[in-house]
Parts: C-alpha cells; structure tokens; sequence
C-alpha cells in the first residue's frame, strides 16, 4: 500500500514523504490515526501546493528577517541599571534584559534567545552583541550599559 505521511512517524518517515507500507500496517494503524493518507493524485496534488505554500511564506519570513537585520545594524540601546558606590552593577545585564529593551527600541517582541552573549554584562559600558534572526541573517548590535537615572538622558 503507499502512503503519504501526514504527520513525523518515528523510525518510519517524515511528514510529506512517500512510502509504500504492508496493507495490515496503514489500514489498522497508520489511516486510523491519521498519520498517513492513501498516495491518491488528489492528495500527491494537494501535498505539492502545500509544500509550495510554505516554501513561499518561509522566503517571506527570510525577507523579513533580513530587512529587520539590515535596520538594526549598528543601532544602540541603553540599559540602565543600579550601581554601586564603586561602580559595580547589582545584579547582571542579561540577553533577556536586553531583548526587552531591543523590544522597545523595534516595536515588537524579540526572544531572548535571538540576542547572543556569551557572558552576563557585570561592568558599565559599551558592548558589541549579536542578535541573530534566522540562519543567515543576524545583526550587531550596541548595548550601552549606564547608571540607571542616566539611561534616560
């Protein structure tokens, strides 16, 4: 019997793929539980323009990253915290702190785990951090770590 997979079947194929399976198989398991449909040319057809749908929205996506990336090349953005008397940080800036304020800065939420730094900023200054939106598209930023009632000015 072949099937085309409609959904990941661990050790047996991947979604989209197009496998010829025993008969006992895709009628008492696989159909039931709709993991797989019956290789048709309907469904082979509609299989095609999904794939194709999601190939356009994924260059899409791609475009819009890079154009994000493109804009956001270079900017600052300041992170004001409390300090010490001898200028130490309380506490760390952290990419979390930073995707926040970057939020603020782009207009949308960013996830944290896009800003990339290797270690928790502990001292006042400037910083170089790389927030990466997508495999090839990805952004240096400046974070400009000041007193917190300087941030502002």
């Amino acid at each position: 019997m072949k099937v085309v997979f409609l959904e990941n079947v661990l050790n047996i194929a991947t979604a989209g793929e197009v496998k010829t399976v025993k008969d006992g198989f895709g009628r008492n398991f696989l159909l039931p539980r709709k993991l797989a449909a019956i290789a048709s040319p309907a469904v082979l057809k509609q299989l095609e323009e999904q794939e194709k749908a999601l190939a356009k929205k994924e260059a899409r996506l791609e475009a819009q990253s890079a154009q994000l990336g493109e804009s956001l090349n270079g900017i600052t953005v300041a992170v004001g915290v409390k300090v010490g008397t001898q200028g130490r940080l309380y506490g760390a800036v952290t990419n979390a702190r930073i995707a926040e304020e970057l939020a603020k800065v782009v207009g949308h939420e960013v996830d944290r785990r896009r800003v990339l730094l290797v270690d928790p900023i502990k001292q006042l200054g400037t910083y170089q951090v790389e927030v990466r939106f997508s495999n090839g598209v990805s952004a240096t930023i400046n974070v400009e770590v000041r007193e917190a009632g300087k941030a502002e000015a």
